[in-house]
């Protein structure tokens, strides 16, 4: 899956990370590297279902699809 991230330099220093297509997924670091490495992180966790809040018929079908 790809996904577009906005990369840019902080006033304070170091970098922040936008992901325009998942609202409030934002992430920070010293360097570029980091920055990228913590949205990495921070995509999968928005991006990782909850299980408990998952409640579906018996007979519904769980699908994986790529983008």
């Amino acid at each position: 899956m790809k996904i577009r991230v906005v990369l840019e330099p902080s006033d304070e220093g170091g970098y922040t990370a936008i992901v325009p297509a998942l609202p409030g997924c934002i992430s920070e670091g010293d360097t570029r590297e980091d920055a990228l490495a913590n949205i990495h992180e921070a995509i999968e966790l928005y991006l990782e279902p909850v299980e408990d809040d998952l409640h579906f018929p018996p007979d519904a079908e769980l699908l994986e699809i790529t983008l």
